[in-house]
């Protein structure tokens, strides 16, 4: 998670270019990190609703982001 770290810091940076960059890379990191553990909770036999309460939003926004069509 050096990574993560690394990125939580620069997006505290002065300068805006660097902090704004640093956001974004951590927006994409979070989405991948988001995808990877609800494929797990799926693996194991979780519903989208047990899925949906951990991440705090509806069982429909968490099937449509990430259900199978």
């Amino acid at each position: 998670m050096s990574e993560a770290t690394d990125l939580a810091a620069r997006a505290g940076d002065q300068d805006p270019r660097v902090g704004l960059r640093a956001v974004a890379a951590l927006r994409r990191l979070l989405e991948q990190l988001e995808a990877v553990q609800v494929r797990s909770a799926r693996a194991q036999g979780w519903s989208w609703q047990e899925i949906a309460s951990e991440l705090g939003v509806s069982r429909q926004a968490v099937h449509k982001k990430h259900g199978r069509p």
